[in-house]
């Protein structure tokens, strides 16, 4: 099949590798433009962009799709059987949704209708869901709002991040698009009850605040590294970065302040119940094991986290 694939970040790449591996004629491949990364802000190729010119693809990276003319002409003349997107990132306009015969399929990280939007993965693990998935939809001018063609679903346990929720989804999404491309599928409407989003995340979402329950700081923990990260803050202001915690009720926590530091293992009183850090890091320097952080410049029992605002970066 004649394809365009449109995608940007690490969670594309196994599609696009699948599809070409499985002798799909791949007309081309759409990324984000290169953008400044690292302390010296060189520009860096996309994920995508990078293995697509490993096998030899033709990659277009075009700033903006809005109200582009050329830019639609141009994909409509690659006469692609479809487009196959995932976290592509810029907006596909009417004339180049209806461009490819089959239309645009969309490779999307969640159970539609459950959230829709630019964080599928740290939302659902924000939110307490036990499961996870991937739906393969059809796209239209809405929002993640088109009809669905298929889905699978993972277990979240009490030990999934991001990262590994990620990563078992960008396998499933390979998966998933091979075989509607080969087999086909009914297009189904997505029901209009369970409709949630998510949003776009900020460091500020990061930020840990004391006073919600060890689980719900776990969860956002998990969900939110390695971006946009977990943060708090010593009294001078100082912003120590959390990597990784294990909800611990072994300590009582029902006589200290949410944010206290309960013993010299960084266990800290929450809202309901307590938290022991296991990595963390201080500014400039690397992630470290909580004992090798303590070793270095140990935080006292009785130390109440949180209590400064945290500079912008």
């Amino acid at each position: 099949m004649r394809l365009v694939f449109m995608g940007t970040p690490d969670f594309a790449v196994p599609a696009l590798r699948a599809l070409h591996a499985h002798g799909h004629d791949i007309a081309a491949v759409y990324s984000q433009p290169p953008r400044p990364a690292g302390r010296g802000k060189a520009m860096r190729p996309s994920p995508v962009q990078c293995a697509a010119e490993e096998l030899g693809l033709t990659v277009r990276h075009p700033v903006s799709l809005r109200a582009s003319p050329a830019e639609w002409e141009a994909f409509a003349a690659l006469k692609a059987d479809a487009a196959i997107v995932a976290a592509y990132g810029l907006i596909l306009p009417p004339a180049m949704l209806a461009a490819p015969r089959l239309g645009c399929l969309n490779i999307h990280a969640s159970l539609l209708p459950r959230w829709r939007g630019a964080s599928p993965i740290q939302s659902a693990i924000l939110a307490g869901d036990t499961e996870s998935g991937v739906t393969i939809m059809q796209m239209e001018a809405g929002l993640d709002t088109g009809p669905m063609l298929r889905a699978d679903s993972v277990p979240i346990t009490a030990v999934t991040t991001a990262t590994t929720l990620h990563d078992q989804l960008a396998l499933m999404g390979a998966e998933l698009v091979l075989h509607v491309l080969a087999e086909g599928a009914a297009p189904q409407p997505q029901p209009e009850d369970g409709v949630t989003y998510a949003p776009r995340l900020t460091r500020e979402d990061g930020r840990i605040n004391w006073q919600e329950s060890a689980a719900a700081i776990d969860r956002r923990i998990r969900a939110l590294t390695p971006w946009p990260g977990t943060f708090t803050t010593l009294p001078d202001g100082t912003v120590i970065k959390i990597g990784a915690a294990i909800p611990d009720n072994r300590a009582s926590a029902s006589n200290a302040p949410p944010g206290t530091i309960l013993d010299e293992h960084l266990t800290i009183a929450c809202g309901e119940g307590s938290i022991r850090l296991l990595t963390l890091q201080r500014p400039g320097r690397g992630m470290m094991q909580a004992d090798a952080f303590q070793r270095g410049q140990s935080l006292p029992v009785g130390l109440r986290l949180g209590e400064a605002t945290a500079p912008h970066d």
